[in-house]
């Protein structure tokens, strides 16, 4: 994956760099059936491998392939924004519990009970499918609607930005069609 992150930021071919973010979430499902994440392996493969990577290609179809790089202006200052979001956010991990502390409040909440429960509650074998799908089904719905709201909406952009050139080869079209049967009707009597 990271290899893959790195190819994504050298290369300037947009193509490539949309195949290349497909393979990175394809590679994440991955990885996430690895840890027996089975259902977020689904959502990731769905939706980052498959719909972002088709609504990327829709949006390449309209704008250019390759990537024209900007002139630097401001080094100094991206610089200096980007290190000091990087501080704060380094800065923000600092109070949170080592991976893996099992005296970390999340280890003392309702995670015990999913871990013992869920399987004699909930009937599935695996934990997380049990979360997603019983505990936090109501969570699961609003994601799956915010993901269905966005979609569409990235749809009509892209169907409106369309629309008005379609107007236009249509009736290009028609002549077009119009002319090549009349003289294929032509050539056809003679």
């Amino acid at each position: 994956m990271a290899i893959t992150a790195i190819a994504i930021a050298r290369i300037h071919d947009l193509f490539a760099v949309v195949m290349l973010t497909g393979i990175f979430s394809l590679l994440g499902a991955a990885a996430y059936v690895v840890m027996d994440a089975v259902d977020v392996a689904f959502t990731e493969a769905a939706v980052g491998a498959g719909a972002s990577t088709v609504l990327m290609l829709s949006t390449l179809a309209l704008t250019t392939r390759e990537e024209r790089p900007a002139p630097a202006k401001n080094i100094l200052g991206a610089l200096v924004v980007v290190s000091l979001t990087g501080i704060v956010l380094i800065y923000g991990t600092l109070d949170m519990p080592m991976y893996g502390d099992p005296i970390a409040p999340i280890h003392h909440h309702v995670a015990n009970h999913y871990l013992t429960e869920s399987t004699s509650e909930v009937g599935l074998p695996n934990v997380v499918t049990a979360v997603l799908a019983s505990y936090r089904s109501y969570d699961t719905l609003g994601e799956t609607f915010v993901i269905f709201t966005a979609a569409a909406g990235v749809l009509a952009i892209l169907g409106r930005a369309r629309l008005p050139r379609r107007h236009h080869d249509d009736e290009d079209s028609e002549t077009t069609g119009s002319n090549s049967s009349s003289e294929m009707s032509g050539g056809l009597s003679s």
